[in-house]
């Protein structure tokens, strides 16, 4: 498909879906009424473990849900089962979340929660109307990562029916924070049941969905990228229900199954050369292992950061002011330390300039060759 969130349903008119080049849906060929793409990519997934099987070949399958990109679409069954259950509202549900995440270990307690933005406006202010609507919002939102999870499900019971779940690698991750598209007031155009709907779930869910973090996605503060790393391989893996918290970035998804599978990076296609390969295996990381780990680095639209160990300089646009923060000490980015250790902020930021001309990246977010 040519777009990563562009339709649930149906497809909109001015696109097309194609299966080894041939057109499965387009405005003159539409999908059926009951078709739906998060179930549909795994009964895909599915078929193709099925073709490596019938080969007896290995398989690498990257199943990309579009779920839970807006247009938030989902059936009205799903819908219902989360009406009413974010009546309370963001700010009640972040303090329990934020709660339950330090019960659990996850947040060290030391750690600041991020304020509701200026902009997003006290829940107990909105009329009773306004609450229902923002209800039914993360009610939609909600539905979505709900037909994922049970989709999930599915592709995992495939490949226990089938004999391959135990030696199977299951690396399942998401690739940003919460969405703030649309605004505090997010977007609720239409009816989240039908494939013309255009729902945007909104700054002030994304606020609660990113509890303690600070910022959204499109950042590269935590909020926009800190997000969990499940791993699952019962043949390679022996630790079961253990935490990991020792950073990785999705560059490592890369240098872990070629790890994995003893296969060799190349370092060259049709004579070109090709760049290295950046990340880290985490093959020792499940072990609970320290594997080697070198600064860490992100770009995106000119919003950029680097990580060296616990110290992390990030920048808001490609002209904003440079911050730093202890992640140790403070991971949801409250005090910046710039002024204080403006070396510290030099080295950092030289690292990050070094790494941006080396894989091609524009320091102020812009594409390579413009002025």
């Amino acid at each position: 498909m040519p777009e990563g969130g562009g339709f649930y349903f149906q497809v909109r008119p001015d696109r097309t879906v194609r299966l080894n080049d041939e057109i499965v849906a387009s405005a003159e060929k539409p999908l059926p009424e009951d078709w739906y793409s998060t179930d549909a990519w795994t009964e895909y997934g599915l078929k193709f473990i099925d073709e490596a099987i019938a080969a007896e070949k290995p398989f690498f399958l990257y199943l990309a849900e579009n779920a839970p990109h807006f247009p938030l679409q989902a059936s009205a069954r799903d819908i219902a089962r989360f009406r009413g259950k974010y009546r309370d509202g963001w700010q009640r549900l972040s303090e329990r979340r934020h709660r339950r995440q330090i019960e659990m270990g996850l947040i060290d307690p030391r750690w600041q929660k991020a304020e509701r933005p200026r902009d997003v406006p006290d829940w107990d202010d909105l009329s009773e109307k306004e609450q229902d609507r923002f209800d039914h919002l993360m009610a939609a939102y909600a539905a979505c990562v709900h037909a994922m999870d049970r989709a999930v499900g599915r592709l995992v019971d495939g490949l226990e029916e089938r004999g391959q779940l135990d030696n199977t690698l299951i690396l399942f991750l998401s690739d940003n924070g919460g969405c703030a598209e649309s605004g505090p007031n997010g977007k609720s155009i239409g009816d989240p049941t039908t494939a013309d709907s255009n729902w945007y779930c909104g700054k002030s869910w994304a606020w609660l969905q990113d509890t303690p973090f600070r910022k959204f996605k499109h950042y590269n503060h935590e909020g926009g990228i800190a997000t969990p790393l499940i791993a699952h391989w019962p043949d390679g893996i022996e630790a079961r229900g253990e935490w990991r918290r020792r950073p990785a970035h999705v560059i490592d998804v890369m240098a872990t199954l070629v790890d994995v599978c003893g296969a060799e990076y190349p370092t060259e296609h049709d004579s070109n050369a090709i760049l290295p390969m950046e990340g880290t295996s985490l093959v020792r990381a499940f072990a609970d292992e320290a594997p080697p780990r070198g600064p860490l680095f992100w770009e995106h639209e000119g919003n950029a950061a680097v990580r060296q160990g616990d110290w992390k300089l990030v920048r808001l646009g490609g002209k904003g002011r440079w911050e730093l923060y202890n992640l140790a000490a403070d991971r949801t980015e409250q005090h910046n330390l710039a002024q204080e250790q403006p070396q510290r902020v030099a080295e950092l930021k030289q690292l990050w300039h070094e790494w941006a001309q080396r894989c091609n990246v524009s320091p102020d977010g812009r594409p390579r060759g413009r002025k």
